[in-house]
């Protein structure tokens, strides 16, 4: 910012009333504040902010007479020759406020300098000096603490790694026995005063908890909490990372003081009333608002912070609703942690050598069988896999047509109601088809519908892709229901003209849209989708082919100017504005109006896992179809 230009109209105060400069007796620079003079400014570095301010050559000397005041008598002299209204006191108040909004400011403390650093120790007193709003309160915060370090085994190497670094930081540990604490578990207590955490228990907001555990190989430090949540934390962390942990080697020496440490920290910050080191990391990857687990791993030796959504809620904080998934953004920021490596539910879909024209596809693992997934993108085709991944391991073994039954999930409520009404609406085709049922699609009126100008730039693209590039010998069936108040419904259903195909009787894709254009649009890329993984992934068991669904999420805010309906940006704005009507007449014409879905009381720990993942992912689960019964849930050992 410069400040070569205040004058009387930068003031934002009347002459009489207190101003930052009257009041800077209050404050002092923060500890640990480097500061660098320019030529024609100043730069000022703390712990997590910076700024540079820029004047006239006066600028410097204005900084020189404001950090002797800091250090010295508070400004009582700069009061004195700033008079109220003058060019020097709006510049002094200028630089005061940018020092205040970058955090750069520390109260002063109420008796002598250093006092209460020296009492709960030089290193740690700097550093709360450094990073703690008010110093003082975090110091004796700390100071009338006390912590307990909980063990099976109170001698191991992990307690006695904690209870150095609680004591370095001047926090008092005692290490006790529990029995009930399963091998390679520590639980560090902490109860004193001071403000509650973001995840703090409910029937003691002043406890504060953390675990810290180590596997071979691998290690992880839970977000604070109750001890009850702690403990459910790690339960959750020590089962998701078995699988990773490492086969025969040494253990690395530095892994438990790794993870001793970031204990210590974490715990010390929620007592002092600290941010979690978590916020700290500047890692645009953590989901704001979910906790995050620190874990760790021996080869190479690294310690990352990774959002955690455990399956076990106790604390207030961790039980309440999340909001749900509004743009395609959150959802794909999301799927990392619902796929993460160490942490995660599901498997990470991948290109891999897949092709990604003209149709994108990515693969996955669902229960030891491969996944593929297709869209107009990678991630459209990446979300596609995730919640069709899920759909599978929440009802697993169900009978019948492939992807009718099970739960429904999708990246939010609307994402979520248009794949589950999508479903219905063509699973009630297929049956008015075949004769099954007397639906209303079994009345439906033909529409003829031919690769002629004037159609949908993107309908006209996917089917030229279809016949041209790929060479499918294909015909397409376009049929209309009218759902009354001038809804519209319309099924397109394409079908190859050769041999062959008797399996899935001719049908290489199927859509129900809002337009007929759309349906014959997503069908054909539904068709291009199934060629191209019938040619490169032949030994897929899951397919998994687009929908008009994602248009609600992928919906831009703004389309470029040149952007025009060819464009699958302008495309997806088209059909998202349509989707309202069109969910509407679904609805109304099966008879169907989708409900949240809950795994059962008896349902296997990683279906109740997963459930909870999506739902603090801002994931909705839908139920299943009506007349369908509920599906088992897994069996041990089937992940």
């Amino acid at each position: 910012m410069t400040v070569d230009q205040a004058g009387p109209d930068m003031a934002t105060y009347q002459e009489g009333e207190p101003d930052a400069l009257d009041s800077l007796g209050r404050w002092t620079l923060r500890p640990g504040v480097s500061v660098t003079v320019l030529p024609h400014g100043v730069h000022l570095r703390g712990w997590i902010t910076s700024v540079t301010l820029e004047g006239g050559a006066g600028l410097p000397v204005l900084w020189g007479r404001l950090a002797e005041a800091l250090a010295g008598d508070g400004g009582a002299e700069l009061v004195q020759a700033a008079v109220a209204g003058s060019p020097l006191r709006a510049a002094l108040v200028t630089v005061i406020g940018q020092l205040h909004d970058h955090g750069l400011l520390v109260e002063r403390p109420a008796g002598e300098k250093g006092d209460a650093a020296g009492e709960n120790g030089d290193a740690a007193g700097q550093w709360l000096g450094a990073v703690a709003d008010r110093p003082e309160e975090a110091v004796a915060a700390l100071i009338r603490s006390r912590v307990r370090v909980l063990a099976a085994r109170p001698d191991g190497p992990l307690v006695r790694a904690a209870a150095r670094a609680l004591d370095r930081a001047g926090v008092r540990a005692a290490t006790a026995e529990a029995a009930d604490l399963p091998d390679g578990q520590v639980l560090l207590v902490a109860a004193g005063p001071g403000e509650p955490s973001p995840f703090a228990a409910e029937q003691d907001a002043e406890e504060r908890s953390v675990v810290v555990g180590l596997r071979p190989g691998v290690g992880f430090v839970t977000p604070v909490g109750s001890a009850r949540q702690a403990r459910a934390d790690a339960d959750g962390l020590a089962d998701r990372l078995r699988r990773r942990e490492a086969l025969g080697g040494a253990e690395h020496p530095g892994l438990p003081a790794l993870l001793a440490s970031s204990a210590a920290q974490r715990l010390v910050c929620a007592v002092a009333g600290l941010r979690d080191p978590s916020a700290e990391a500047g890692d645009a990857r953590l989901i704001p608002g979910l906790p995050a687990a620190l874990v760790a791993e021996r080869e190479p030796l690294r310690g990352e912070y990774r959002t955690w959504v455990g399956s076990v809620l106790v604390d207030a904080g961790r039980v309440r609703p999340r909001a749900d998934v509004r743009t395609l953004a959150e959802a794909l920021a999301r799927i990392p942690v619902l796929t993460d490596r160490l942490a995660g539910v599901l498997d990470e879909p991948d290109p891999g050598a897949l092709p990604q024209l003209p149709a994108a596809l990515v693969r996955s693992s669902v229960g030891g069988e491969i996944l593929v997934s297709g869209s107009a993108r990678a991630d459209l085709a990446r979300l596609e896999a995730v919640c069709r991944a899920a759909e599978l391991l929440l009802g697993k073994g169900e009978s019948g047509l492939e992807g009718e039954g099970g739960p429904v999930v999708g990246a939010g409520a609307v994402h979520a109601r248009g794949r589950a009404l999508r479903r219905a609406g063509a699973v009630q085709q297929q049956g008015a088809r075949s004769g099954d049922t007397a639906g209303p699609f079994g009345g439906a009126a033909p529409v003829p519908w031919s690769p002629e100008p004037g159609r949908h730039p993107q309908a006209l693209h996917w089917w030229s892709v279809l016949v041209r590039r790929l060479g499918v010998d294909a015909d397409v069936a376009v049929s209309r229901l009218d759902a009354g108040g001038g809804g519209a419904v319309f099924h397109a259903e394409v079908q190859v003209q050769v041999q062959g195909r008797a399996a899935t009787g001719g049908v290489l894709g199927t859509a129900v849209e809002a337009s007929a254009d759309d349906a014959v649009a997503f069908a054909a890329l539904s068709a291009v989708v199934e060629v191209q993984a019938a040619a490169d992934a032949p030994q897929a068991r899951h397919l998994v082919t687009p929908s008009g669904a994602v248009a609600s999420l992928a919906r831009p805010e703004a389309t470029a100017p040149w952007e025009d309906a060819g464009w699958t940006t302008a495309w997806l704005a088209e059909s998202a504005a349509r989707e309202p009507e069109l969910q509407e007449a679904l609805a109304a014409l099966t008879g169907w109006f989708p409900q949240p879905w809950e795994p059962p009381a008896d349902a296997h720990a990683d279906v109740r896992a997963l459930w909870s993942a999506l739902r603090q992912c801002g994931f909705s689960v839908l139920s299943a179809r009506p007349g369908h019964r509920t599906h088992p849930t897994l069996t041990e050992g089937s992940r």
